[in-house]
């Protein structure tokens, strides 16, 4: 064998095949900057469809994500199938729905002490009860939004109602909250509609845990004490002033009766909704629907806390009926009690006030403004009813109303403003 054959080809020397030599590779400026030909464009072509296929998986994965994160909070809502049959059987007897567009929202919280964290708040005897109840009706235009309060000791006219076993109840005239024990939701809501004549469209159940799980993932309420509170009972202990209560303690302080304010129900319920309102605040605030860190353990709270009827249990279905009330003015965001005085025949029972309950009940249906006041009902003499919004000066012809298609022709004719009733708006919960 040559020495010429036994060499490796170089750079110098044809290949021991015979092939001719690849060029000299060049470098610098000029020639060879930007490697072109075939190869050249192969590592090109690698190179975006590599990094297409990972821009697309990064497309995959976020809408994994995405998805998983919205199957997870929709699964979260309970869907109370049971009061929407229930509800169908009375179809023919429920109120029709007077205004297009406009919706009443049946809140309730239940003293229900089954289930994971609620029995510490006492024996479970296999019975609940609305320990709060709350209809919000919103306004077709979605400008206002009035939550009205209805007492749990009211004594109303209650309906013959299913039992969870299948037995009936028989029609009874007794304390509102029994309709929930007697029948669940579907026998508050009947009773309601009785009372009010006003359509309940949706609703929604929380109980004690779901409760404090929204109050603790908008990272607590702030409160303004005028009196340091200690009870035993509601569990809770805090100093005067301003403070954010955490989901504990903001259980503890719309519950507590007797050992804040003036002891009675009024005060309690008056305390529920400037709580509430106080909670649609911080919700509404940019610093929570802004920031997705604090806007999921919200959505999660929420949903994970909420019964309610099929059409509201679902995150389309809560998204849309959130997305009318995000605009809505805290002005014009009002709480109140519906008119009511100590029951005649039971001081520690209550009773509707007329004619002015029936106004009220005759605004939400009818989808009419109204106003509220922070009047001390010490020294209001009508504190929980309608004032009447006449002038004193004698001129019957000012304080007449007309609905829209009786006004009459005279230009300078103007309306009564409407009625105002005790109460509060989101806007004045603020600590000053």
């Amino acid at each position: 064998m040559s020495d010429t054959a036994g060499m490796a080809a170089g750079p110098d020397r044809p290949d021991p095949d015979g092939a001719a030599p690849d060029p000299p590779a060049t470098y610098g400026p000029g020639a060879g900057s930007s490697p072109t030909g075939a190869g050249a464009v192969r590592r090109k072509r690698r190179w975006l469809r590599w990094t297409a296929m990972g821009a697309a998986g990064l497309v995959l994965v976020a809408a994994g994500a995405g998805w998983a994160v919205y199957n997870k909070l929709d699964g979260n809502i309970t869907k109370d199938t049971d009061a929407a049959a229930e509800l169908a059987r009375y179809e023919k007897e429920r109120p029709t729905p007077l205004v297009h567009d406009a919706q009443n929202i049946l809140l309730i919280g239940s003293d229900t002490r089954s289930g994971s964290g609620n029995k510490k708040y006492g024996r479970d005897r296999g019975t609940q009860r609305s320990d709060t109840t709350i209809l919000l009706h919103l306004a077709a235009d979605r400008q206002s939004a009035t939550a009205v309060s209805i007492p749990r000791d009211v004594m109303v006219d209650i309906p013959s109602c299913r039992r969870p076993d299948g037995s009936r109840t028989r029609a009874q005239f007794a304390q509102f909250n029994w309709a929930y024990e007697f029948g669940g939701t579907a026998c508050t809501i009947r009773t309601i509609e009785k009372m009010t004549k006003i359509r309940v469209d949706h609703h929604m159940v929380v109980d004690f845990a779901g409760f404090k799980d929204m109050v603790d993932a908008v990272d607590g309420v702030q409160v303004c004490l005028k009196e340091p509170i200690d009870d035993s009972d509601a569990h809770l202990k805090v100093a005067a002033g301003k403070q954010t209560l955490n989901g504990e303690q903001a259980l503890g302080y719309v519950r507590a009766r007797k050992s804040i304010g003036n002891g009675s129900d009024t005060d309690r319920m008056d305390r529920q909704q400037q709580f509430l309102a106080a909670l649609v605040n911080k919700v509404q605030s940019n610093d929570v629907l802004l920031n997705p860190a604090k806007l999921y353990p919200v959505l999660d709270a929420a949903t994970s806390s909420l019964t309610t009827d099929p059409d509201l249990a679902s995150l389309r279905g809560l998204y849309e009926l959130v997305r009318g009330m995000r605009n809505i003015p805290t002005e014009q965001v009002q709480f109140l009690t519906v008119p009511r005085r100590s029951y005649v025949y039971d001081a520690n029972r209550d009773e509707l006030v007329e004619p002015a309950a029936e106004e009220l009940f005759t605004r939400l249906r009818t989808d009419a403004p109204l106003q509220v006041t922070r009047k001390d009902p010490g020294t209001a003499p009508r504190s929980d009813q309608a004032e009447s919004g006449d002038d004193d000066s004698g001129d019957s012809g000012d304080s007449e109303e007309y609905s829209d298609d009786e006004k009459p022709d005279d230009p300078s004719h103007t309306p009564s403003p409407a009625p105002t009733f005790r109460g509060n708006t989101a806007a004045g919960t603020t600590c000053e």
